[in-house]
């Protein structure tokens, strides 16, 4: 029961995480300009890099999103959203060290959006736990694959 119990959490954290990518990513590409615009007032990147990052990563967000959802290339798909996590929590950590006060660029990309505090800060860390929790679970569960096949032969 206890196993059955823990499947359904975690498959509940990997819809949870992909609906939250997806949304966020399509948000993005149907208005990149105005990303843009909420990238640069991080103040971290040149503006070419900004152009880029807003073009890219939107569409990277969407696909992370739609792998997690039908459980394909699992450890690519949350090692980069791993990653993706940790730089969001960096720009969010940056912005607030440098008293911005700025929208998020999060899951909208007007000035209604979320703006840089201590709760969006928190908000990142919890998302950025929660992906690590499921790909060690990912990894866990190939060990264990590979303990067994190890062991049948």
């Amino acid at each position: 029961m206890k196993t059955e119990g823990l499947k359904w959490l975690f498959w509940a954290l990997r819809m949870l995480i992909a609906v939250l990518f997806i949304y966020s990513g399509l948000v993005k590409i149907f208005n990149p300009q105005a990303f843009a615009e909420q990238v640069m007032n991080y103040r971290l990147l040149p503006y070419l890099f900004v152009t880029l990052i807003a073009v890219v990563l939107p569409w990277l967000e969407l696909i992370c999103g739609l792998l997690l959802m039908v459980n394909k290339w699992l450890h690519g798909t949350l090692l980069l959203l791993v990653a993706m996590n940790l730089v969001f929590l960096i720009a969010v950590g940056a912005a607030l060290i440098q008293g911005l006060d700025i929208s998020c660029g999060c899951f909208s990309v007007g000035d209604e959006g979320t703006h840089i505090g201590i709760k969006k800060l928190f908000e990142n860390v919890l998302l950025t736990l929660a992906s690590l929790v499921l790909y060690s679970k990912v990894l866990s569960a190939d060990t264990d694959q590979v303990i067994q096949h190890c062991k049948s032969n």
